[in-house]
């Protein structure tokens, strides 16, 4: 394995667990080019007469839950991660109304909105994208976004210019879709202000491998099967949590980490560095010289490398058509998901 360098009111968008580029849009949304679905990883290929598949892997969906496993938690024990002195039951935990704040000196005071929401509809910001902005794989960070370029994908997502590139129910947007319709413009504004001043971390580690452990998907997160083995990497990125526990408590230090094809890392510099001899355009033209962000361009270094890959997919097959996005059409246009996979695996191992 090789190891990365070193993440008023607005209709039917917003919801507080979905404030950044990484929001999760709307469930039902498909994109324009009905793009088909692939696996990915070279078992089973696809038959397809699409000219693009979107990876199934992107989106990593749990499986049927019983209803022990979807009951409200009752257990008083309370629980505790690394490095903090707090500590919450699991029913604390599993509230959308009140986000865990394990580590409350890496932040300033949270607005209501993104520590608490407003009952009934809109859950605390927080909840999914933690008190620190760092979010999570399957919602990703706002941390350090202008308040000004979160402000508007929130609403290109109310209009639906920007949706998801994958097909069928994804449970993350469902959640987004069920409080989207009570955002007001004021908690916008406080939210987006709010992620705008943190700074984000890179808490992915991208490495390199021909091979991964063998993975079921649990909390809309692929996690390692314990004892079951290893299998072909293949072309996809497959992210874990080093402990999965602790991202399940909604840990904002919980590290990751994304195994990513060999020769990843390289690919993805020559890409981004100079646009590979004319396969696209180099991203520091817009994103900055160090991929921190430049103007109205977002900083894109350090973040999730699979977030990152749903963007361009997103781009590609014109799930996301804003004003703002269109210089991207042509960046993405020829880009395969090879391409994509090294792009985002070179851009989330730099520091953001």
């Amino acid at each position: 394995m090789t190891r990365g360098v070193g993440g008023g009111r607005i209709g039917a968008s917003w919801a507080a667990v979905a404030l950044c580029v990484a929001m999760w849009p709307a469930a039902e949304a498909q994109s324009a080019a009905q793009p088909s679905v692939s696996d990915g990883s070279g078992n089973t290929p696809a038959a397809t007469s699409s000219p693009f598949e979107v990876p199934a892997w992107l989106y990593p969906v749990n499986p049927p839950a019983s209803a022990a496993a979807t009951a409200p938690a009752q257990d008083p024990t309370p629980l505790h991660v690394p490095n903090s002195r707090a500590a919450f039951t699991r029913a604390q935990v599993t509230d959308r109304f009140a986000a865990p704040d394990w580590h409350p000196e890496d932040h300033p005071p949270m607005p209501e909105i993104v520590a608490h929401g407003r009952k009934p509809a809109v859950f605390a910001c927080g909840y999914c994208h933690l008190p620190d902005g760092n979010g999570r794989p399957e919602n990703a960070a706002v941390a350090g976004l202008p308040a000004a370029y979160i402000t508007q994908q929130v609403r290109d997502i109310a209009s639906h210019a920007r949706r998801i590139a994958g097909t069928g129910a994804y449970r993350p947007a469902d959640l987004m879709r069920s409080v989207a319709e009570d955002v007001t413009d004021a908690e916008l504004a406080q939210a987006a202000a709010y992620f705008s001043a943190l700074r984000l971390s890179r808490r992915v580690e991208v490495v390199e491998s021909a091979r991964v452990p063998i993975i079921h998907v649990q909390g809309w997160l692929y996690a390692p099967t314990e004892g079951a083995g290893e299998e072909p990497l293949g072309q996809r990125i497959i992210e874990v949590a080093l402990d999965h526990e602790r991202h399940e408590l909604r840990d904002s230090a919980s590290p990751y980490r994304a195994y990513v094809p060999l020769g990843s890392l390289a690919r993805g510099e020559r890409i981004v560095a100079s646009g590979a001899g004319g396969l696209t355009q180099p991203c520091a033209g817009c994103h900055g010289a160090d991929l921190r962000g430049a103007g109205p361009s977002p900083p894109i270094a350090g973040r999730s490398p699979v977030y990152i890959v749903r963007q361009l997919i997103a781009f590609r097959t014109g799930a996301r058509v804003t004003t703002a996005g269109q210089p991207m059409q042509a960046v993405v246009a020829h880009l395969d998901v090879e391409d994509m996979i090294a792009i985002a695996a070179y851009v989330g191992s730099r520091e953001p």
